[in-house]
């Protein structure tokens, strides 16, 4: 747990002597010595706990009291009495303090309730955490679309490596959604409140990458084609990841990073590092019957966005769409939607089709995708289909598709 330690008082030595126990219990402190310099610290979200002496010049610890609980009710609030204070800390108990502790305090018993006081806060900010993404839904069903068994098992991919906290390599072919997946990831994640940070990988140095993982701690950095990053900036994030940067790291990659490493333009350590997790992106020709789930959602975006009516997606235009490779993937679909949804063409030519070359162009997918399923196992594929070899080999020469492509 390092969730940080707000310790108010203003007396410089008790607060840096006190400073100094929970640094050395591993429990971050932000040192403040009145009410002013420790309310700018205070939010509804504020990832710790308060821990402020009662006595001090001005506003004291009471008024810190009242003013947390008109921030977060939930914030727990520590109060340091002075030897025979007792029935000033029964009053702050009274008030909504956690607990009190009287000063001088021993060490072990500060950590002892402090520990217990961020316990109670690291619970609270969880059920929160949770009853958001309850009212705001599941971000993998929300934002990752198709009903095929390849975009479920992508969904329940996402959602179980969301859960980890590690570092996620994200793989896919340009077009398959690199950074949508990563910002599902974070949403599902347990810093789904902090900072999604995106940066370009080949235009980092050094000096921005730290600084791009400062902004994102209590967060995630999602690095797009990572296999980008020069050599110098490969050592600095390898570095920055052995030593617990504050963010969560998902990188994005488009190439083959094993093939990188081999090659030597990445570096082997970080190529571990970043793959403790990973998700690989299906393409649209792997599972052509998310084509037709993906084409009407995106021209109902692309429709709503312009106030447009909606056009007809007749069979016609589905079964061209479906027939085809897309080799840009869901970013081309997309691309042909928004044309679509705005009358500039994809409509027209399709609804000339007849039945047989709309049929046709159904068949050709249904083979593709049997030997896709099969690894190019033309026996395995034909059985799927429940075709007799010569009929499914008679149709694969029809259709000009060889079975050692899918292997």
């Amino acid at each position: 747990m390092n969730m940080r330690v707000l310790l108010v008082d203003d007396d410089v030595s008790v607060r840096e002597a006190l400073g100094q126990t929970l640094e050395l219990a591993d429990m971050p402190a932000i040192l403040a010595g009145s009410y002013i310099e420790a309310k700018d610290h205070i939010s509804p979200d504020f990832d710790g706990v308060v821990v402020s002496d009662i006595r001090m010049p001005g506003k004291d610890g009471f008024a810190l009291l009242d003013y947390v609980q008109s921030v977060d009710v939930d914030l727990p609030v520590i109060l340091l009495t002075g030897e025979g204070d007792i029935p000033m800390a029964v009053r702050g108990i009274s008030a909504g303090a956690f607990d009190f502790l009287e000063k001088p305090c021993a060490p072990q018993d500060l950590i002892a309730v402090v520990e217990r006081a961020r316990k109670t806060r690291a619970l609270v900010l969880e059920n929160r955490r949770l009853k958001r993404q309850l009212e705001t839904g599941d971000a993998a069903a929300r934002m990752l679309f198709g009903t095929s068994k390849l975009a479920e098992e992508l969904r329940q991919r996402v959602r179980a490596v969301a859960r980890t906290g590690a570092e996620v390599l994200i793989s896919g072919a340009p077009g398959t959604g690199t950074s949508k997946v990563a910002e599902v990831i974070h949403l599902l994640s347990t810093v789904s409140d902090g900072p999604f940070i995106k940066r370009a990988a080949a235009s980092l140095t050094p000096q921005t990458l730290t600084d791009a993982l400062t902004r994102a701690i209590g967060g995630s950095l999602f690095l797009d084609e990572v296999a980008a990053l020069s050599p110098e900036v490969q050592f600095t994030l390898l570095e920055c990841l052995e030593k617990d940067c504050g963010a969560r790291v998902l990188a994005g990659s488009y190439r083959d990073l094993e093939q990188e490493v081999a090659a030597g333009r990445f570096n082997h350590d970080l190529f571990y590092k970043l793959g403790v997790t990973a998700v690989r992106i299906p393409g649209l020709r792997e599972r052509p019957e998310d084509i037709p789930v993906l084409f009407r959602h995106y021209v109902a975006i692309a429709c709503e966005q312009a106030a447009l009516t909606p056009p007809e997606i007749t069979p016609a235009l589905i079964s061209r769409l479906m027939a085809q490779d897309w080799p840009g993937n869901a970013r081309a679909l997309m691309n042909t939607a928004m044309r679509f949804a705005m009358g500039l063409g994809e409509g027209e030519e399709e609804a000339e089709l007849g039945l047989n070359e709309q049929l046709a162009q159904v068949e050709h997918s249904l083979l593709s995708e049997a030997l896709r399923r099969h690894s190019g196992n033309a026996s395995e594929a034909a059985r799927s289909l429940k075709l007799p070899r010569k009929t499914f080999y008679d149709k694969l020469t029809k259709y000009g598709i060889r079975p050692e492509a899918f292997r």
